[in-house]
């Protein structure tokens, strides 16, 4: 039996966990769950947002499935995720985006993965301040933009996937993102049945917006990736369909990227499918391809029905509802 560290989070988070456990429990994914707070809940009752024994839990076990989690804004917080991330040293940041059916998305036909290194860049938090004002510390290095666009190319040849766009701003910052974009092209020689582009941030924001079924993978240094990823999900039907997984070496967390929505919290009204698809990354990485395969399937054909949809979808249904739904397809 898999040991998997489980964050239920705050606001929504407990409510749309338990019915991405119901969910995996029915498709006879039977795991041996670590619970652990972090977040809002994690200070209130032990006075720090990350609790070193989640991050020893992590450590141990390898894998966590984890629901949003508040940080105080505005309070000299680092955020929770970035804490985790830098922590544990998960390098790679996968958001895939796709279209559904019966969703509020823009287009019906995106099927796309973004890379976003998730180490580095502007996200180490490194501000000083200096004479009328403060500057922050941009870094990019050679190890971590190796590491990333390696990533990249490995999963576009085990997926079939046969483009990646590299995005920069190396027009102007010719230092950082040169180093990044020169490494891309020196990497994707050793990849010679991928093809190749790249594009400015600021025109790949608008070619996304016109067309963004052009794109296939996308790798991109720390600020760009977050960027595109809100972008990507906003085309296509919100962050409530969209996954995340945060990976390293040593360890991995899977993620709902949306927000924890206190207000909504505890109305059953929330929509589990971007935490139950980050649980399909869980289960891909884990080894757990068939089961994760019916499990997408599943979700697909409940949008595909269109009579039980949350009301971020543009329904009415719970999330009791949906999920019972999702499991019905199982």
């Amino acid at each position: 039996m898999e040991d998997i560290v489980l964050f239920e989070g705050d606001g929504i988070g407990p409510e749309i966990t338990k019915e991405v456990i119901r969910i995996l429990d029915c498709a006879g994914l039977k795991f041996n769950y670590h619970p652990y707070l972090i977040g809002q809940r994690a200070y209130e009752k032990y006075g720090v947002l990350i609790p070193d024994e989640a991050i020893e839990a992590i450590k141990k076990y390898k894998v966590a499935l984890k629901a949003p989690v508040t940080t105080p804004i505005g309070k000299g917080f680092r955020s929770v995720n970035v804490g985790l991330r830098l922590a544990l040293d998960l390098y790679i940041n996968l958001r895939p985006s796709r279209s559904y059916p019966n969703t509020l998305a823009r287009y019906n036909d995106v099927d796309l993965v973004i890379f976003r290194e998730n180490t580095e860049d502007l996200y180490t938090g490194k501000e000083y301040e200096i004479d009328g004002g403060f500057e922050a510390i941009k870094t990019i290095t050679e190890k971590a933009s190796r590491r990333i666009i390696e990533a990249a190319f490995s999963y576009a040849i085990k997926h079939n996937r046969l483009h990646v766009t590299c995005v920069h701003k190396a027009n102007i910052m010719k230092k950082t993102d040169g180093l990044f974009l020169n490494l891309f092209n020196e990497i994707s020689k050793n990849y010679p049945t991928v093809s190749i582009d790249d594009k400015i941030i600021d025109n790949m924001c608008m070619q996304m917006v016109m067309n963004p079924s052009q794109f296939d993978i996308i790798v991109t240094p720390n600020l760009y990736g977050d960027i595109l990823s809100d972008l990507a999900a906003g085309l296509t039907g919100g962050l409530g369909l969209v996954p995340g997984a945060n990976i390293g070496t040593d360890a991995a967390i899977f993620e709902a990227v949306h927000g924890s929505a206190p207000d909504i919290a505890g109305k059953n009204i929330a929509n589990p499918i971007a935490l139950l698809l980050s649980s399909c990354l869980m289960l891909d990485h884990l080894g757990y391809i068939n089961e994760a395969k019916k499990i997408r399937t599943a979700v697909y054909n409940t949008l595909n029905d269109g009579t039980i949809l949350t009301k971020d979808l543009g329904g009415t249904a719970s999330t009791t509802e949906i999920a019972d739904k999702i499991i019905s397809y199982l």
